[in-house]
């Protein structure tokens, strides 16, 4: 899944190298528990006693990448992670300040299919007070295959790269060129709620720096 040689500590200060461990855990974990027919909010939120299970995936995770377990044992053992899971870390956006964004796959699509050069997202804006209950929307019609390949949102972790204090829901498609798939994704976000205009970026576009700029048109649908 990803290797840690990766990564360089001379590159990142401890407190960011024990972040991103923390943020490959929840990946990890998220993929492992997928692949068992449960889901890591839907177990978290159920309130059921999980701690065996993240205590079992930490102590694989651990011999998988020895590396990033020494930089995520800077969050605890498995039952200070578990609260951080209770608290809402890397599951709401507004209580996440550990990762950027929080991801989620539809059912039987792969991991990196959200990142493929073909796909392409709907991205919807939203003031922060709106952003939780948007995404729980979002990331339960994505679950339950009524929408695209997968969706992410940003979260309340600071970023140089935000123009503003908007989160950014991204609900990605499989393919740009299949329009109907597209406008078949927009309309059910419309059903769920997401009437105001909003546009559709490739990720080639992404992928060769096209950003908005003034009197720039980078969407490549707009409804």
């Amino acid at each position: 899944m990803f290797e840690d040689e990766q990564i360089s500590e001379e590159e990142v200060t401890a407190d960011e190298l024990s972040d991103l461990a923390f943020g490959m855990f929840t990946i990890f974990s998220e993929q492992r528990l997928e692949a068992d027919g449960c889901r890591l909010f839907e177990i978290v939120e159920s309130g059921e006693d999980i701690l065996p299970k993240i205590t079992a995936l930490y102590t694989e995770f651990s011999a998988e990448y020895p590396l990033l377990a020494e930089s995520l044992a800077l969050f605890g053992e498995p039952e200070d992670i578990l609260s951080f899971y209770r608290f809402g870390e890397g599951i709401v956006p507004t209580k996440t300040t550990h990762s950027y964004w929080i991801q989620q796959t539809a059912p039987g699509v792969a991991a990196d299919a959200c990142g493929d050069e073909q796909a392409g997202k709907w991205l919807i804006f939203l003031p922060p007070a709106d952003i939780d209950d948007a995404w729980i929307k979002v990331r339960n019609a994505t679950v339950s295959g009524e929408l695209g390949i997968g969706a992410k949102v940003s979260t309340f972790r600071d970023s140089e790269d935000s123009r503003d204090d908007k989160k950014v829901i991204y609900v990605f498609t499989g393919d740009w060129a299949d329009e109907a798939d597209v406008m078949r994704v927009r309309e059910k976000l419309k059903e769920l709620g997401f009437v105001d205009r909003i546009g559709y970026k490739r990720n080639l576009d992404t992928y060769a720096g096209e950003y908005r700029e003034k009197g720039k048109r980078v969407t490549y649908y707009s409804v």
